[in-house]
């Protein structure tokens, strides 16, 4: 399996990093991460929920340049410095933050060698590996949290192992699929400037779980825990793994929040029954994560069917049937002079019987390429068959489409090396279909055989020119 590729903006720019500014990002998010958790912690207990030590491995996973000494030592420092700044004592923060690097250490160790660390969560099993990371961090955590129970709090050892274990492991489960599924700048960029064209149903799921919440809020009860299930599910099958574990944190901060102040239910709780809350949270957040996995994966693999299905495998453009679909549609939408040119490389049958089937392909993967860069982003290029290809322009003159053609041409005469280092040129014929939509509405079937007759007279009177012909549309085909 590939790396993930939405790991692929943090890898590329790792080379030119500053080689501290790696362990001082650690260095920062852990220290505010740390003092997130003491703030919001109850007072005389440890912190219900505690950040820091998912995103020091997050970071880890996500910027191996971190995963150094050097990473390692920043990220222990931003610890202690965290609960010294706060007024812990040296003894209990030295004790304390062995809990936290023993646990992201032993997480790192299984999560990095699972198949999870190469994919992401992309893959519906991810989230059982990173399960087990977290339950790995947690025991980890939790044996140093056992020694430290009974000589800090008067607490036992497999109390203190237990309340470890459980505190971490909800903290993984909750922080660490942000981290992982997180996009890099240039994807995120991307979506943000798709967020304009979002549709009412894509913002139901998080409405529905902002309601859940004050639903929870007004009836209380045990039971408000699970409030908000349905809507965390809803969002699973319709967004993407980012946002549902966006969403899905949101579920837990709030309601490991509402815990430890003892408002829901309105009495105080047992350790034991803190315990089976935080572990029945983090339970409850794996299942819309799981479930986002699984229909990201799904909808990745359509996507690529999709393609498979519209696009021609050997050069990347458009197929016949995806080409047509798309100019029949466009045709019908477009007032606007447009334009089919068809293409036929000259003497081809001659390029495949001297050089071979192989230097074939690649001469008809370089003619697209070549055309593709003459080609406006809004126009359309398509293999309709063997050396055949048609493109479809909008918004164009005949001016502006002799000139296309006349370029195209020359980019194409333009000599190919090949891998034994010998040149090969060749020269393509141009027909020219141009039809004006306000003279009566465009047929796609016309246009092209219309194209195709003017491709015919261009490779019979010479070849390597174009041939054009401006569309008289009937008005008995409006019906």
């Amino acid at each position: 399996m590939g790396r993930n590729p939405l790991f692929n903006d943090l890898h590329v720019t790792q080379p030119r990093m500053w080689p501290m500014l790696p362990p001082l990002i650690v260095a920062m998010a852990v220290f505010f991460s740390c003092l997130f958790g003491i703030y919001t912690r109850p007072v005389g207990f440890l912190a219900t929920f505690w950040p820091a030590n998912a995103v020091m491995l997050g970071l880890f996973c996500r910027m191996p340049a971190a995963a150094n000494p050097s990473g390692w030592i920043a990220g222990g420092i931003a610890f202690v410095a965290a609960d010294l700044l706060t007024g812990s004592g040296l003894i209990k923060t030295l004790v304390l933050n062995g809990a936290n690097l023993a646990g992201v250490a032993a997480a790192y160790l299984v999560y990095t060698r699972s198949p999870a660390a190469r994919t992401g969560l992309r893959e519906p099993a991810s989230m059982l590996h990173l399960l087990l990371a977290a339950a790995a961090g947690g025991a980890a955590a939790g044996v140093v949290g056992g020694v430290a129970n009974p000589l800090l709090f008067d607490g036992d050892v497999l109390g203190g192992w237990t309340l470890w274990f459980v505190t971490e492991f909800v903290n993984y489960v909750a922080i660490l699929p942000i981290i992982l599924s997180a996009p890099g700048w240039f994807t995120l960029r991307q979506g943000i400037e798709k967020t304009t064209a979002l549709k009412t149903l894509d913002i139901l799921p998080a409405a529905a779980l902002i309601l859940s919440f004050l639903a929870a809020a007004l009836i209380g009860g045990p039971g408000a825990i699970a409030f908000p299930v349905p809507a965390l599910l809803w969002c699973g099958l319709v967004y993407r793994v980012f946002p549902t574990a966006i969403l899905t944190l949101l579920f837990v901060v709030l309601t490991l929040l509402v815990i430890s102040t003892e408002y829901l239910p309105a009495q105080a709780y047992d350790e034991m029954t803190l315990i089976s809350l935080r572990l029945g949270i983090s339970l409850i957040a794996v299942a819309p994560i799981m479930l986002a996995c699984v229909m990201q994966s799904r909808n990745d693999l359509l996507a690529e069917l999709h393609h498979l299905a519209t696009h021609d495998p050997l050069t990347g453009v458009s197929n016949r049937k995806a080409f047509r679909e798309y100019a029949e549609k466009n045709l019908t939408d477009t007032r606007q002079r447009c334009a089919i040119l068809m293409f036929d490389l000259d003497h081809f049958k001659s390029v495949n019987d001297t050089f071979g089937h192989a230097v074939g392909d690649k001469v008809l993967v370089a003619f697209t390429e070549r055309v593709r860069a003459c080609l406006r982003a809004q126009d359309l290029l398509g293999r309709l068959g063997g050396e055949e290809f048609a493109a479809l322009i909008f918004e164009c003159s005949e001016s502006q489409v002799a000139a296309l053609a006349d370029r195209i041409r020359q980019e194409i005469r333009q000599p190919m090396t090949l891998d034994d280092g010998r040149t090969l040129a060749i020269t393509t014929s141009l027909g020219i279909a141009i039809a004006d939509p306000v003279n009566g509405r465009v047929f796609i079937d016309d246009m092209l055989s219309r194209a195709d007759a003017m491709l015919y007279r261009a490779k019979t009177t010479g070849r390597d020119r174009s041939e054009m012909s401006m569309m008289s549309l009937v008005a008995a085909r409006e019906a």
